[in-house]
């Protein structure tokens, strides 16, 4: 009899334990970080799914396009003496070793116009934002200066002259390469080069009316291509121009120089651009000998975004799922403890279950429509239906609606961190303050001394 009475001693105070009660939450609190880390390997597993078939769509219609010229290339020969010894005259002969090298000259002016078409192409679930842009790309080469290397003039190749452009989409142009130089017109072919990221295309050789040996000679050309993602320049110009026209309504401005600022517009229906570089905000000289130099780290432009990573944002949300589980455990222990209503471990795993649902219906809802869409139908089928569950367990319609209060304040607390950006962290530190508050005054007058004895 006594032992059987120690048996019911020991089992009810299993049950009324505040102690047990609190390391079963805990537990249970842990046990649910399993499936949460499922779910972040979901998401991941979707994103990258994703960049995948974005990746294709843009390989199909064009890659991002990088404009780096027109530049005009003129061979130029250098010498180098040789002393022979020759047998015969029991002497040495001098031979002259003639080398031909390269030397690259950038434009003095260079102005680019350039209207950028974009849509949205999907595949599946998925889209990717891509562009036809239309340039219109004139400028003016001076007289190259060869004196700097001591260059003669009779060793200037100038019947080998050829003017360049490189570009790295060479699948998205949708014209063809003509370059005006004065009044001859010159086509433009593709070219080898060792940079697999690059695509080359150089003139013939250029006719003597065409060569700027002692006056200014304009030149103009017109470039239709096919691109995604991004639209870059490299500022070659001793004083280079760019003016920008978009129906994009969301443009990243990137790379080492800004638009100006009392130009840019930037509406619903898209935006216009214009940079200024002068010769003097770059890195790099105005002409180069031997190897033309790697300089695509000053490159400026756009990048044409998609305005809503959905992906990217349930991610965020699925970060605050271990706050979401503990906070509403939490407030069920306290009703039960307060309450003295006894709520078993498996219904606080099903309240736990029912939680992390909720991420799930938000990345499958999502992948279909908007974000703000997703988190209403999924935040609100997770609340009803704990909200029923809490009534049919603590069987009181007050507790019911506190529970479901609570959760609302929650996944609207934490939807709103979600959408903020340079102030999710302020506003998230004021939150979690007023909760620890808010807990702080309810649980201050239960008697934890009473532990089920």
């Amino acid at each position: 009899m006594e032992t059987q009475k120690q048996k019911k001693s020991f089992g009810q105070w299993i049950k009324t334990s505040i102690t047990v009660r609190m390391l079963m939450v805990g537990i249970l609190i842990l046990v649910l970080l399993i499936p949460l880390s499922y779910i972040k390997n979901l998401i991941q597993e979707r994103a990258y799914r994703q960049e995948e078939v974005v990746s294709e769509i843009n390989q199909k219609w064009g890659n991002e396009v990088l404009l780096y010229g027109p530049i005009l290339k003129i061979p130029y020969q250098t010498h180098k003496i040789k002393k022979i010894w020759d047998e015969k005259t029991k002497s040495y002969l001098q031979e002259d070793i003639i080398s031909v090298h390269q030397a690259f000259f950038f434009p003095n002016t260079l102005d680019i116009s350039t209207n950028v078409e974009s849509e949205n192409l999907g595949r599946s679930i998925y889209e990717s934002v891509v562009y036809t842009a239309d340039m219109k790309i004139k400028g003016s080469f001076t007289t190259p200066n060869f004196d700097i290397r001591d260059i003669k003039p009779e060793d200037i190749l100038w019947n080998k002259a050829t003017v360049i452009i490189n570009s790295t989409n060479s699948k998205g142009i949708r014209s063809n390469l003509e370059l005006k130089m004065g009044s001859e017109n010159y086509p433009l072919q593709s070219r080898y080069t060792q940079n697999s990221n690059t695509n080359r295309f150089e003139t013939k050789f250029l006719k003597e009316i065409s060569l700027p040996k002692e006056n200014i000679v304009h030149f103009e050309m017109e470039l239709k291509v096919n691109g995604s993602e991004q639209l870059r320049f490299i500022p070659v110009g001793r004083e280079t121009n760019v003016a920008m026209t978009s129906n994009w309504a969301s443009p990243s401005f990137n790379g080492n120089y800004l638009p100006d600022t009392k130009t840019k517009e930037i509406s619903e229906n898209g935006f216009k651009a214009n940079w200024k570089v002068l010769q003097i905000n770059r890195e790099f000289e105005q002409e180069f000998f031997g190897e033309l130099p790697h300089i695509n780290s000053s490159a400026f432009g756009v990048k044409l975004l998609i305005p809503v990573d959905e992906y990217q944002k349930s991610e965020r949300a699925t970060k605050y799922g271990y706050l979401v589980i503990a906070l509403t455990f939490l407030v069920f222990f306290l009703i039960q403890t307060v309450s003295k209503v006894h709520i078993h471990p498996f219904q606080y795993l099903m309240i736990g279950l029912a939680l992390t649902m909720f991420y799930t219906l938000l990345i499958s809802i999502s992948e279909h429509s908007s974000f703000l869409y997703a988190y209403g139908v999924a935040g609100i089928a997770v609340v009803l239906l704990i909200s029923i569950y809490s009534k049919a367990i603590l069987r009181s319609f007050k507790f019911m609606g506190l529970i479901a209060a609570s959760l609302i304040a929650l996944y609207t607390f934490i939807f709103v961190i979600i959408q903020l950006e340079n102030y999710a962290l302020l506003v998230g530190s004021i939150g979690l303050f007023l909760i620890l508050g808010t807990i702080m005054m309810v649980s201050r007058k239960i008697d934890w001394g009473n532990d089920g004895a």
